[in-house]
C-alpha cells in the first residue's frame, strides 16, 4: 500500500536549508507505509484468499468478512484449524472418511457463528458436518464451541463453497447439504449473487448421495419462492412436501431466524431429496 497521500508538501525553503525548531516542532510526522500482515502467518490459521487466483474469477454470493476476531476465537483457530480447519484451494480432493473417521458427512453453507451447527452436530454425534464459511469470527466460535463441548464430528471449510463443490468433493460423497438463511440479497440488480441458482443446485447434487437431503431455509419471501422454483425444477430432486415443510425439530433455532422473527418476517423451510440413481 502507498504512503499517506494527504502528507504535507514539503516548504518552499531551500533545499539545504535548516528547518526552525518551531516548524520541526509542529509539523506532522509522515506515517511509515502500510503493511498488510496476515491475521495467522505461516498456515496458523485459515487463508485470507486460499484459492488466489488458481481459479475463475466471478460473481460470488459471499463478502468475505475478517475483522473483529476475538482473542478466544484467535486462539481456537490457531490451536485447532491444523487439526479441524480446511482452506478451500481448489487444488486436491478431500478424503472426507479419513477427514471425518468415516462418518457421512452433511455440509453446511454459511453457518454464521457456529451456535445451530454445534448443537446439531451434538444431536446426532454420528454424522459429520462440514461447515463452510467466510466468517472468520464464526470460525474461530464454531471451533471453540467444538471443542468445549467434545463434538469431533465438526470441521470447518474457509472459502468458496463453488470451488469446494467443483475441485475438492467427490461425485455422490454427501449425506446431506443445509443451507440456512444465505444472504437474500434483497435489491433486484443483486439477485444474481443469490446462492441458490440453478447452476449451483446442478452442480451440488452430482456431489449428493442418493437419498441426501437438501434441506433450506429462509426468511425472505421473494427468495424463498425461488428456493422452491430452483429447487423443484432440478429433476435429480424431491419435494418431500407438497411445497414448504414445516419447520423440523432437529434445526435449532438459530440468531437470523430470530432477528427474522422479531421483524414479523415469516421463515420458510424447504426438504428435497436426491433421487435414487
Amino acid at each position: 500500500m502507498s504512503e499517506n497521500p494527504t502528507a504535507p508538501a514539503t516548504t518552499a525553503a531551500e533545499p539545504d536549508a535548516p528547518e526552525s525548531a518551531a516548524v520541526a516542532a509542529v509539523r506532522p510526522a509522515t506515517p511509515a507505509p502500510r503493511r498488510s500482515e496476515p491475521m495467522f502467518p505461516d498456515g496458523t490459521g485459515p487463508a485470507a484468499d486460499p484459492a488466489g487466483s488458481h481459479h475463475e474469477r466471478r460473481i460470488r454470493s459471499f463478502q468475505p468478512r475478517r475483522s473483529r476476531v476475538s482473542p478466544t476465537q484467535a486462539d481456537a483457530l490457531r490451536r485447532l484449524w491444523p487439526t479441524w480447519g480446511l482452506d478451500i484451494d481448489g487444488l486436491s480432493r478431500i478424503d472426507l472418511d479419513a477427514f471425518f473417521d468415516g462418518r457421512p458427512v452433511v455440509l453446511e453453507i454459511g453457518f454464521g457463528m457456529g451456535e445451530a451447527t454445534a448443537q446439531m452436530a451434538a444431536a446426532d454425534p454420528d454424522t459429520g458436518i462440514l461447515g463452510c464459511d467466510v466468517h472468520t469470527p464464526g470460525q474461530g466460535n464454531l471451533l471453540g464451541l467444538a471443542e468445549r463441548n467434545g463434538l469431533s464430528n465438526i470441521r470447518v471449510a474457509n472459502g468458496d463453497a463453488i470451488i469446494l463443490l467443483r475441485e475438492m468433493l467427490a461425485p455422490a460423497s454427501l449425506a446431506g447439504l443445509r443451507v440456512f438463511f444465505p444472504d437474500p440479497w434483497p435489491k433486484k440488480r443483486h439477485h444474481k449473487r443469490r446462492l441458490i441458482q440453478p447452476e449451483f443446485i446442478a452442480l451440488a447434487t452430482t456431489r449428493l448421495a442418493p437419498g441426501a437431503l437438501v434441506h433450506c431455509a429462509t426468511d425472505w419471501e421473494p427468495y424463498a419462492e425461488q428456493m422452491l422454483e430452483v429447487l423443484s425444477a432440478e429433476p435429480t430432486l424431491e419435494n418431500l412436501y407438497p411445497g414448504y415443510a414445516p419447520r423440523p425439530d432437529f434445526r435449532p433455532l438459530t440468531k437470523f431466524e430470530s432477528q427474522g422473527l422479531d421483524k414479523g418476517h415469516v421463515v420458510h423451510d424447504l426438504l428435497f431429496r436426491r433421487r435414487g440413481a
